[in-house]
């Protein structure tokens, strides 16, 4: 079913920044991951890594106080985690993966709303910037989900209402489809890869944006062609933005091949989904993936009007009411 659309409030800078840095990141890597071997993620330098912890680190400060941290020994890693607890709540939590080169504190404008209904758990992932250490390569979307799972059990999260942004999207959709057991609920916001491959323009001008050799303003020439926004008007000094900036160009990520689920393996899905789409998405194309969406059994498919890839930041309010209703409904 399609659900209410209501107008969403009018951009801000932070949202700005992140719809550009985020389009690219979400599908920089792709030509790249067709044909690379497994490796295993990492900061380019020493320096690289020191830039992007302190911007990290600034970025984090935006968001309430974690009630407790966590370093979470799994198979292809360790997981750095963050739980914000709300004495409160009732129901299962809810649990965060955050796009790519985002790392937890791309949240920062989404948690307070999410936080009023839910205990909330965010993860740093595995092959990708943020705190979380990589010891071996992820292969395919099974490593993606048992990573996931085996984070999840050391938690003591037996089931959660499952969140992910982008490319944190194709890794909710990994676990759900071979680790369903973990999943209450599935959300999927502006799915990268999930549903259909983004337009072969938006996958070209992603290669050049993030190639950190290239000169700066070729780089953010074809990050505006994939945003349509012109950079020099974004607040560079923004933490949030620098780190997911360095997200992209001072870790070289390592994750596995995303690719769209199948028509089988979406009507498979048993659990309820809430897919939300934005209209003027480069990646989705909003309306253009809403047939595949609709193949889900479950599931409130929505295109929010006037949003583009940072569809979280730019709604949050609304997209938080609209989840927390979503939750509550799924609850027994």
């Amino acid at each position: 079913m399609r659900a209410p659309q209501p107008r969403p409030r009018a951009p801000r800078r932070l949202r700005r920044v992140v719809t550009v840095v985020v389009c690219a990141l979400a599908v920089a890597q792709a030509v790249s991951w067709l044909t690379a071997s497994p490796q295993v993620g990492h900061f380019r330098s020493a320096a690289d890594r020191a830039a992007y912890v302190d911007a990290y680190t600034e970025a984090l400060a935006l968001m309430p106080s974690p009630t407790s941290t966590f370093d979470v020994p799994t198979s292809f890693g360790t997981v750095h985690a963050y739980a914000w607890v709300n004495p409160a709540a009732t129901g299962d939590p809810v649990v965060l993966l955050a796009g790519r080169g985002s790392g937890v504190p791309m949240w920062s404008e989404n948690l307070p709303g999410l936080l009023a209904r839910r205990t909330v758990y965010a993860l740093d992932a595995i092959g990708d910037a943020g705190l979380s250490t990589q010891s071996t390569p992820l292969t395919g979307p099974v490593d993606q989900a048992t990573w996931i799972d085996e984070a999840l059990a050391a938690l003591h999260i037996d089931r959660a209402h499952l969140v992910g942004h982008s490319f944190g999207a194709a890794s909710a959709a990994a676990l759900a489809v071979h680790r369903s057991g973990r999943v209450k609920t599935l959300t999927l916001l502006e799915p990268t890869f999930v549903l259909r491959w983004p337009p072969l323009g938006t996958l070209l001008w992603s290669v050049p944006a993030t190639l950190p050799f290239l000169p700066q303003a070729w780089r953010d020439a074809a990050v505006a062609k994939i945003a349509g926004e012109d950079l020099s008007r974004l607040d560079q000094a923004n933490p949030v933005t620098r780190m997911i900036t360095l997200g992209g160009t001072a870790y070289s990520a390592e994750l596995p091949t995303p690719r769209p689920l199948s028509g089988d393996q979406l009507r498979g899905l048993t659990m309820p989904v809430y897919v939300a789409l934005a209209d003027n998405s480069p990646i989705t194309e909003g309306e253009a993936s809403l047939a595949k969406a609709e193949l889900i059994g479950d599931v409130t498919a929505k295109v929010w009007p006037n949003t583009t890839h940072s569809l979280p930041m730019q709604v949050a309010e609304p997209l938080a009411a609209e989840l927390g209703q979503f939750w509550a409904t799924h609850d027994t």
